[in-house]
């Protein structure tokens, strides 16, 4: 692809440079090529990338004074973003479109143009699979699954049968898409369990990422929805009924229980734990191991947009090292009280 060709995906401006050089992909500023791309943000990644080897270089207007002769320089607002998705449209298929020997792919499976299917897939009958999707290796799509067209999964995937993934989606080896949710019946005079039906379906919208090893439970009676743009990181466990919005992050060893919603543009940090039913708003930042309990709703009312809430129940930071702050003065004033007392 040229840079011209990426420019014109992609905005931005030529600042300097021929827009028919070939791009051969995206590199590190410390170990780029002439035909490499890369990018700088801060001032001192501005200098260092200039006086690299890197042919083409994304960058802020404005970040430098002038450019070396030898350098492309593309003027974009947000070079980071920029870089990405270039590296989006660089990205070489791995393998060709067809459909493995070793795949079991029965007749009435419908597949679109370029799709690719790797060794040891097995697929249910009635499954649909979008145009330039790839599945790898020994992945499990069921029964009347929806995958739509250009996404990736990768090796060892199960998807359970009904299960709907739009557009753009990428899911990592391992993950675990539309298995019954955890819910069960309790008989008060035996003390046994009996499994509440667990019928739903699964719906990922258009180009949500999901984590390695991550699980997302089916709808009990209904569904459970991943919204467009959503981004999970590994080991992830998603229970059955909830719905989380667009543009969310949930990072790894979050847990969130069924019947609970995410509201767009949240953050849920590492190990973050959910209760049932319970509603964290939009644009709403948990910080690490914070937890929010069964049926409660957090939100950032009367917060300053960024405000991260953190413990269980989840409080503004702030509020948390006031009272650890207090905590600690009272304990010391307990123990020098102590030691008075043995004297």
């Amino acid at each position: 692809m040229t840079l011209g060709e990426l420019i014109e995906r992609l905005g931005g401006r030529l600042a300097q440079g021929d827009p028919r050089w070939e791009v051969s992909g995206i590199s590190t500023i410390e170990h780029a090529a002439t035909f490499e791309l890369v990018f700088a943000e801060s001032a001192a990644s501005v200098t260092e990338a200039l006086a690299s080897r890197a042919g083409m270089i994304v960058m802020e207007p404005g970040a430098a004074s002038q450019y070396p002769h030898d350098k492309c320089i593309i003027e974009a607002e947000q070079p980071r973003l920029w870089f990405a998705k270039a590296a989006k449209l660089l990205a070489k298929p791995v393998m060709d479109a067809g459909i493995h020997a070793t795949a079991t792919v029965p007749g009435d499976v419908v597949l679109g143009s370029g799709v690719q299917v790797g060794p040891g897939v097995v697929m249910g009958s009635r499954a649909r699979v979008g145009m330039k999707t790839r599945i790898d290796a020994g992945c499990v799509v069921g029964e009347g699954v929806e995958i739509g067209a250009q996404c990736h999964i990768y090796p060892r995937v199960v998807i359970y049968p009904r299960t709907k993934l739009g557009d753009g989606v990428v899911v990592h080896a391992g993950a675990v898409l539309g298995a019954d949710g955890f819910g069960y019946v309790r008989d008060n005079k035996t003390g046994e369990y009996t499994q509440f039906p667990q019928q739903g379906t699964l719906v990922i919208e258009d180009d949500v990422e999901i984590g390695a090893n991550t699980t997302i439970d089916r709808g009990a009676l209904q569904e459970t929805r991943i919204r467009r743009g959503t981004k999970i990181d590994n080991l992830v466990h998603v229970g059955h009924n909830c719905d989380i919005g667009e543009d969310v992050i949930l990072v790894a060893l979050t847990g969130i229980s069924g019947s609970s919603t995410v509201g767009k543009g949240a953050v849920l940090a590492g190990q973050v734990g959910i209760g049932d039913h319970a509603h964290v708003g939009p644009g709403v930042i948990l910080g690490g191991q914070a937890g929010v309990l069964s049926g409660k709703t957090v939100t950032n009312e009367g917060l300053r947009p960024g405000t991260v809430l953190w413990g269980t129940p989840a409080r503004p930071l702030r509020q948390v090292l006031r009272e650890q702050a207090t905590l600690t003065r009272l304990a010391r004033r307990q123990s020098k009280s102590d030691e008075r007392v043995q004297e």
